[in-house]
C-alpha cells in the first residue's frame, strides 16, 4: 500500500508534518525510505490485529467510550506501533486502548508506526536523538518518551538516564499526555508553554483544566498567575483539627496538612491524644482517586 506523510486530521495539526530523526531539518517525501522512528503510516483498521500476548486483558468501558468522543472532536493524537505479520497484515505492539477506542469512533483508518523485528536498537536511537533536537514542542517530546516506555518497558529512571533529563523532567513530560486533547494541541501551536501545561496538568478536574487553559490563553496569563489561579480555586481552606482533650494541637500540625494536602486533595486528618500520639488519615473515594495521588507522589 501508498505509504503517507500525512498523519491524520488529529496527529497532523498536532505533529505537522513527518520529519527525518538522522537529519531532522530536511522534510521526509514519500519517495524516501522509512527508517524506524521516522515516519507516521495510515493503516486500515481492518489490516491491523491486536496481540494475543497482550497481557492487558480488561479495558473500562467509560474510560474507551470517553477516548473514543475525543478522538471524534480532534482525531488520534498518539501514533499505536504495529509490526508486520504478512505482507497486508499488521500486530499491535503498543496502543491497542486508541486501537479501540478508534473503531468505536467510527475511524477507517489510524496513523501507526511501523516496527521490523530488528529494528529495536536503531529506533531507541532515532527516539532519543529526536528528543535532543531544539525546535521540537513539548507533545512531541512526551509522546518520543512514551515510545521508549511502551517499546522497551524502561522505567522513568531509565529514561532519565538515556536522554540525560531529570526524572522530574520525564514525568512532567509523560503526564502532558493524559491533559485533554484539546489542551495538547494549544501546546503543540505553542498557545501555553511547558510551565502553563505542567500547572494544568496537576489539577485533577478536566472540565476546570479546559476553563484554565482557555483563560490563560485569553488573558495572556503568565505561568505564576496560572499557578495562583489553581491554588485559590482548587484548594479549599483547610480545617483545623478537633483538639484532643481540650487542647490546642501544635501549630506545626496544621502546616504538615497543608503540606500533604497538596498531594491528596486536602482529604488529611490528624488526631491526637494528650501523650502526643495519634495518626494520620488520608481519605479517599474510589480506586481513581488513589491512582491519581500515586501520580501527585512519583513527580
Amino acid at each position: 500500500m501508498t505509504k503517507k506523510p500525512v498523519l491524520g486530521r488529529g496527529l497532523g495539526a498536532l505533529m505537522g508534518d513527518a520529519t527525518a530523526v538522522n537529519n531532522p531539518r530536511e522534510r521526509v517525501s514519500v519517495e524516501q525510505p522509512e527508517k524506524p522512528g521516522d515516519n507516521v503510516t495510515e493503516l486500515k483498521l481492518s489490516a491491523i490485529e491486536a496481540n494475543p500476548g497482550q497481557p492487558r486483558t480488561h479495558f473500562d468501558d467509560e474510560a474507551l467510550h470517553e477516548l473514543a468522543e475525543s478522538i471524534k472532536a480532534v482525531g488520534l493524537i498518539q501514533p499505536i506501533t504495529v509490526r508486520e505479520l504478512s505482507a497486508g497484515r499488521y500486530q499491535i505492539i503498543s496502543g491497542e486502548r486508541r486501537f479501540r477506542a478508534s473503531k468505536l469512533a467510527g475511524l477507517k483508518t489510524i496513523p501507526v508506526y511501523i516496527r521490523t523485528a530488528d529494528d529495536k536498537e536503531l529506533l531507541e536511537m532515532a527516539l532519543v536523538e529526536n528528543i535532543q533536537r531544539e525546535d521540537l514542542d513539548a507533545i512531541e517530546v512526551a509522546i518520543s518518551f512514551q515510545r521508549l516506555v511502551d517499546e522497551f518497558s524502561f522505567t522513568q529512571e531509565q529514561l532519565s538516564e538515556r536522554v540525560g533529563k531529570k526524572r522530574a523532567t520525564v514525568a512532567n513530560y509523560l503526564r502532558l499526555l493524559r491533559l485533554p486533547a484539546e489542551i495538547q494541541l494549544f501546546i503543540r501551536e505553542r498557545k501555553l508553554s511547558m510551565g502553563h501545561a505542567r500547572a494544568i496538568a496537576g489539577i485533577d478536574d478536566e472540565k476546570f483544566q479546559l476553563k484554565i487553559a482557555r483563560k490563560t490563553i485569553d488573558e495572556e496569563l503568565s505561568v505564576r498567575q496560572v499557578e495562583e489561579l489553581i491554588k485559590k480555586h482548587s484548594r479549599p481552606p483547610v480545617e483545623k483539627p478537633a483538639p484532643a482533650g481540650g487542647q490546642e494541637l501544635p501549630e506545626t500540625y496544621f502546616h504538615l496538612i497543608e503540606l500533604l494536602g497538596v498531594y491528596f486533595n486536602n482529604n488529611i486528618n490528624i488526631k491526637r491524644n494528650e501523650k502526643g500520639e495519634g495518626q494520620i488519615t488520608i481519605h479517599f473515594a474510589n480506586d481513581e482517586e488513589v491512582n491519581r495521588f500515586i501520580s501527585k507522589l512519583q513527580v
